[in-house]
């Protein structure tokens, strides 16, 4: 038999965070600055809402596609009280992630060969997602302290552009994007017929004066604006594959056919999980953000004791901040290097499109205190020695 691998899947570039997993899994001892999760686990609530799961049968038969009513009606209420979007103007539909939500949305908005703007830095999975479906994604480079440039964006734009991507707070560089320019962005894409794509996966990780802001908030933005939002970060939440987007009513039809081919419906039992999450809320996410901040905090003073051999962007957002190494060596290898002989681990910018030296991006958000300080005095002493 011979067998044909799809070339466009070929292309797309390898899902880097399992790659780097499996060589720390690999060499004993290492410890991640890699993979972006938090330190905390769900809330007790979220839990004992799956405690007796099971004992009814429509428990395990296939549920509504949108989701069910009970997390639609939280998620509406959290959409109204924190975000100011009035929900009433969009449709919201729960998804296994919100990754899983973005490639939705490409599937229901998107031809071959169109364009997806994305901010570099950029989300890598929203990349590979964008090559997937053979469309291309048009990288347009961010500033030195890794904010929007309006007019590049705008000098990106072809009549094949299809949507604009912003991720703000932002994985990989951490930045939260101002107010101001995400309403820009948002009139750009109303000015061309485009859609705003907004993810706010992370829209409670934000330090100092900065404020998240949510674009679908904007009067008259319902029409072609669409938000991603996900419980993995928020919540601990990450295995469980929860989150939901808010799009245009207007693509319900094409949405429903992506989710029922797709998924079919939302797993019960984790949006079960969601809604114990959901009526904590988001104040047991804000309550760890203390135990976070200091843990940012001692990150940062580490890496002052490397401050000659690397270029570092204090931002606010996420918990993520990416350097750059004073070196020529490929960013992979030194990732290698650096589980092999340091044991910690990072990934590699040139996952999020940065070819321009050898960057890594540094995750602190699922270490405690004691562990982060292990992991930075490693790094360090690899920085050391590889610079």
């Amino acid at each position: 038999m011979n067998s044909r691998h799809s070339p466009t899947i070929t292309a797309v570039q390898a899902p880097i965070i399992p790659v780097v997993a499996e060589w720390t899994r690999n060499t004993s001892g290492t410890l991640s600055l890699g993979q972006g999760m938090v330190f905390y686990p769900p809330p007790d609530n979220a839990l004992a809402a799956i405690r007796d799961f099971g004992q009814r049968p429509e428990e395990h038969q296939y549920g509504a596609a949108l989701g069910d009513k009970r997390l639609l009606a939280l998620i509406a209420d959290k959409l109204r009280s924190e975000n100011q979007i009035n929900p009433d103007a969009y449709q919201i539909m729960v998804t296994a992630g919100a990754n899983m939500a973005f490639l939705n949305v490409l599937l229901a908005i998107t031809d071959p060969d169109d364009e997806i703007i994305l901010p570099s830095p950029y989300y890598f999975n929203q990349e590979m997602a964008i090559r997937m479906l053979n469309c291309i994604p048009v990288a347009v480079p961010t500033d030195s302290r890794y904010q929007l440039q309006l007019a590049a964006i705008k000098a990106a734009i072809t009549e094949k552009t299809r949507a604009i991507v912003t991720v703000s707070p932002n994985n990989p560089s951490g930045a939260v994007y101002s107010e101001d320019d995400l309403r820009a962005v948002n009139a750009l894409c109303r000015e061309h017929g485009l859609y705003h794509i907004c993810d706010e996966a992370y829209e409670y990780f934000v330090y100092g004066q900065s404020q998240h802001f949510s674009p679908a908030s904007l009067p008259e933005a319902s029409a072609y604006t669409i938000s991603l939002y996900s419980l993995s970060k928020a919540y601990g939440f990450a295995s469980w594959r929860v989150g939901y987007l808010v799009m245009p009513k207007d693509l319900l039809p094409s949405l429903l056919k992506v989710q029922d081919t797709n998924l079919i419906c939302p797993p019960l039992i984790c949006q079960y999980a969601a809604i114990g999450a959901l009526e904590v809320g988001s104040g047991y996410c804000k309550t760890q953000l203390n135990r976070l901040l200091a843990i940012r905090t001692q990150v940062i003073n580490q890496l002052q004791e490397v401050s000659d051999k690397i270029d570092v962007v204090v931002t606010e957002g996420a918990f993520y901040l990416l350097i750059k190494l004073h070196t020529q060596r490929n960013d992979l290898e030194v990732v290698k290097t650096l589980i092999n002989e340091y044991q910690v681990s990072a990934i590699p910018g040139c996952a999020f499109g940065l070819t321009d030296g050898c960057y890594l991006r540094l995750s602190y958000g699922m270490l405690d205190s004691a562990r982060a300080d292990e992991a930075m005095t490693r790094l360090v002493k690899g920085i050391k020695a590889l610079c």
